[in-house]
């Protein structure tokens, strides 16, 4: 018992530490998102101490899924595969830091899915148990990634496709995913926010590139992120302390 006091402080202070500037509260229960007329299905799950935002996106018509950033509890997340009776096609890491990557080993085990990246995360995804033990946590090793992509590749799922953006600032591969009037951000954008730079690999200077890409974007497209709650692009224009940067 006398550990389990300091490591519930050292969780919360990461909790915040997962946040440039404080403000962003993290998301509550599992929930569907958006369901749009496109057919496309949008679970939502915060997974561990961190809070990371795990998506599991499914095409309602072929019932394929992707799921993006499994960061903790794999039984979490395949409750949810099997609740949807899916087949999951890909698991995509948005960026390979430790609270993003800890479920894959198990749901590559379930689910038989290619494991994806950017090419230039590799080093991150490779480290990423070591990351974890640094910061008090422990994670199984991770398996090979199956499909490096890049800036401008797209990823399908069913009759659902994502553009490849190359957002780097929080991670050298950082990536995000556009598709169907939807931005999954990673961490690179926040509500109200961005992800912190200060990791290895991190540059404000990039970060400023990626969030202008980012704020570039329609108005109206809703941005999904690694931690907090949705938000959309005008949003960010109007409200995000990062503006000012540029």
């Amino acid at each position: 018992m006398k550990y389990i006091v300091p490591l519930i402080i050292v969780g919360l202070i990461i909790v915040l530490l997962s946040y440039i500037v404080p403000g962003g509260a993290p998301p509550g229960k599992d929930q569907t998102v958006k369901r749009s007329r496109m057919g496309m299905k949008i679970r939502r799950i915060a997974v561990g101490t961190l809070e990371g935002n795990c998506y599991i996106v499914i095409d309602e018509g072929s019932r394929e899924a992707m799921i993006i950033d499994p960061g903790d509890e794999p039984d979490r997340i395949i409750d949810i595969i099997k609740e949807e009776g899916v087949n999951v096609r890909h698991i995509v890491c948005t960026h390979a830091h430790f609270d993003h990557v800890g479920a894959i080993p198990e749901l590559k085990a379930e689910t038989g899915a290619s494991i994806v990246m950017h090419q230039d995360e590799k080093a991150v995804y490779a480290a990423s148990k070591d990351m974890a033990a640094a910061w008090g946590f422990d994670i199984d090793d991770m398996p090979e990634p199956d499909v490096f992509v890049k800036e401008g590749d797209h990823i399908t799922v069913g009759g659902l496709r994502f553009e490849v953006m190359h957002t780097p600032g929080h991670s050298p591969g950082s990536i995000c995913l556009l598709g169907n009037s939807v931005l999954f951000s990673g961490d690179t954008v926040f509500a109200g926010s961005i992800g912190r730079t200060d990791f290895p690999g991190g540059s404000i200077e990039l970060m400023k590139r990626s969030f202008k890409r980012v704020i570039d974007l329609q108005d109206d497209i809703e941005i999904l992120s690694g931690h907090g709650p949705a938000t959309t692009v005008g949003r960010e224009k109007r409200e995000n302390f990062f503006i000012h940067e540029l």
